[in-house]
């Protein structure tokens, strides 16, 4: 796939209009993970050293096309040093802008005409800009003003991120290094039934964990006790399970499980097969075993693609371990060069980010649903629109 990069692109004097993602979390007004931040700033510095006028356009949550405050990216100009700009349709400031300068739109979001793509509303968003660049591969996935309805109108480009995103990940799709193990993790396989079949097809070895595994697992007739999963999706388990084994794909499911009687960070854990889940366990964690059988796996792969925590990473430490052991087992193969390693999802990047390991990993996606979508062949429109023809 060949996108139109800003490499080699005459860009001072110009107002570049650039798509970043932003959408970070904010706990009292302070960015507890600012990851995709840093990610942009490659792009960021590159457009602004070449004289380039930047406007980064962003969004944060879901406020539903209204003007809601709670989702301001005000802290995010902070964090940056930068000037907010109140309103992402106003013009007024770019008269003032001078080559290297830089500001933060507010929130895309706030107005109706983002999310629905409407083509008034993008010619707004365009007016007053030479040029469109596209750094924010987690929203790519979507037709938004802000991904495809501007680069309809301007010049556009894809960021040095986006590429990145596109190239490594385009790389482990098309040659892997082999054998080649994918885990893949989360609540529901409802949402995941693509990119299980996907990988079904790439993959050596598939494991399967998390409350998906637990669906799994409830599929093939274990036992779930009063635990999160699908009971409508029996059927589309036992299907995924058996287009696995006609791609030659070996898959493992969970062998036990972390189990408490309450779903509270602090219960007491305990560790059991499911042929021992009584009806009042709640599944909230990998089981001792299975995680141990899955290190081993780690161990013996040449590249991993992991996406989902196999239980509830953030309540540290009793739920945590499953989900930490992967990620340092990750980590340690990548270190030593025996492992190509591949995680994208935001909870995801949380346990690597929480186990101190992010850095030691090959590549870090910085999208969620798009890393998944991209992975299961789906045609990205924001990433689409950049491809040279």
């Amino acid at each position: 796939m060949r996108l139109r990069t800003i490499e080699n692109i005459d860009v001072r004097g110009k107002y570049v209009l650039l798509r970043d993602d932003f959408n970070v979390q904010i706990v009292d007004g302070k960015i507890t993970d600012p990851f995709r931040i840093e990610q942009s700033m490659p792009t960021i510095n590159m457009l602004r050293n070449a004289g380039a006028r930047v406007v980064i356009v962003a969004h944060r949550g879901r406020p539903k096309g209204v003007r809601n405050m709670e989702y301001s990216l005000q802290p995010i100009a902070d964090y940056m040093g930068i000037k907010l700009i109140p309103d992402c349709l106003d013009k007024d400031f770019l008269n003032e802008m001078r080559d290297g300068d830089m500001v933060l739109l507010e929130n895309v979001r706030f107005y109706a005409g983002e999310e629905k793509n409407d083509p008034a509303f993008a010619n707004d968003l365009a007016r007053g800009y030479d040029l469109f660049v596209n750094d924010a591969f987690a929203v790519s996935h979507r037709a938004h003003a802000s991904t495809v309805g501007v680069a309809e109108i301007l010049p556009s480009y894809a960021g040095k991120l986006l590429a990145s995103e596109i190239e490594h990940l385009s790389a482990v799709m098309d040659n892997p290094k082999r054998p080649l193990l994918s885990i893949v993790a989360g609540s529901k396989v409802s949402t995941k039934i693509g990119v299980l079949k996907a990988l079904a097809r790439l993959s050596d070895t598939l494991i399967i964990g998390g409350a998906l595994g637990t669906t799994f697992n409830f599929a093939m007739g274990g036992r779930v006790g009063n635990s999160l999963y699908e009971a409508d999706q029996k059927d589309t388990a036992l299907e995924i399970l058996k287009y696995a084994a006609d791609n030659d794909c070996r898959v493992l499911l969970p062998l036990d499980k972390g189990v408490a009687k309450e779903f509270e960070r602090d219960a007491t854990r305990q560790n059991k097969d499911f042929t021992e889940i009584e009806e009042d366990d709640v599944i909230i964690d990998a089981g001792i075993k299975t995680t141990e059988r899955d290190v081993a796996e780690i161990r013996q792969a040449a590249t991993v693609i992991w996406n989902g925590t196999v239980g509830m990473a953030e309540w540290m430490p009793t739920w945590s371990y499953g989900s930490f052991a992967l990620a340092n087992a990750i980590a340690e193969q990548t270190r030593a060069g025996r492992l190509e390693s591949i995680v994208g999802g935001g909870d995801t990047v949380a346990a690597l980010e929480a186990t101190g390991v992010k850095g030691d990993i090959t590549y870090v996606s910085t999208g969620g649903g798009a890393f998944l979508e991209f992975i299961e062949g789906r045609t990205l429109p924001g990433i689409a629109i950049l491809q040279v023809k």
